[in-house]
């Protein structure tokens, strides 16, 4: 397939046989699942995805690539093919009654909006195996007190198991992003680690608390809460919110009182 890759699509096309088929390992596809890449550009992980499953469905924002794209895997099992952008795809409506396994090489200018809006469709998700920028991976893994840690750590961990597979050397693509690259898997929770009475309280507060990292929470969260109220939880009102574990966040979260309750 010739095409050049396209900056505003964030295209960097991987090619490296042996990172491919760690991947594909790492995967482990079936043939009785459902299974949906992101941005299949020229059918690298495609291919041998098709081939081992026998049924694929693909989302492609790139329109030019969709017909060398079925050229190539024709013959190769069902492939099915959406020309959209996956940041307003609706994929539980791909679901029905089967979970999706969702893969992808996810372009790094968009990775962490596009993490969000699969989160928000996390109860129609099986697991999602996901190639992206190392230093976004390190952020979604990062624990309580690292320089890493922050908002999407915490909504991340919330929904999901973690796991960072291996990284990836910028070699493996063309053209070679000017970052190193990682493989991570996420398992969404069938019941989340800790309880939160009001998911849009603890996004929200959550995305305040991180919304300025050197303020420390009687500031950052003023208006939301007082300081009395967050000592009573056992948090120091000094504290910063990188130094907050998922469970101090769910925690101060119950503890507002939602409008509509009042």
């Amino acid at each position: 397939m010739s095409h050049r890759p396209r900056k505003r699509f964030g295209q960097n096309f991987l090619h490296d046989p042996a990172v491919i088929g760690r991947i594909v390992a790492s995967i482990g596809p079936g043939g009785t699942e459902q299974l949906v890449e992101i941005g299949p550009g020229q059918g690298a992980i495609t291919v041998p995805l098709l081939q081992q499953a026998g049924r694929l469905t693909v989302v492609e924002l790139d329109r030019d690539l969709v017909e060398p794209l079925q050229e190539r895997c024709a013959g190769l099992g069902e492939l099915s093919i959406y020309n959209a952008d996956a940041l307003r795809f609706d994929f539980c409506e791909l679901a029905g009654n089967s979970p999706l396994r969702i893969v992808g090489n996810l372009p790094y200018n968009i990775s962490t909006p596009l993490l969000f809006h699969l989160l928000a469709q996390h109860r129609c998700i099986r697991d999602m195996h996901f190639m992206l920028q190392k230093e976004v991976v390190e952020r979604m893994a990062a624990i309580p007190g690292s320089r890493q840690y922050g908002r999407l750590s915490v909504m991340l961990q919330y929904r999901c198991e973690v796991i960072h597979l291996f990284n990836i050397g910028s070699g493996a693509f063309s053209p070679p992003p000017k970052v190193e690259s990682a493989f991570v898997r996420l398992l969404p929770y069938a019941c989340p680690p800790v309880q939160v009475n009001d998911t849009v309280i603890f996004e929200q507060l959550v995305r305040q608390a991180f919304s300025q990292r050197r303020k420390t929470l009687r500031n950052a969260l003023r208006g939301m809460l007082e300081v009395e109220a967050i000592s009573a939880l056992g948090i120091d009102p000094a504290a910063r919110a990188e130094t907050l574990s998922v469970s101090d966040f769910a925690a101060l979260a119950n503890h507002v009182h939602s409008p509509a309750a009042e």
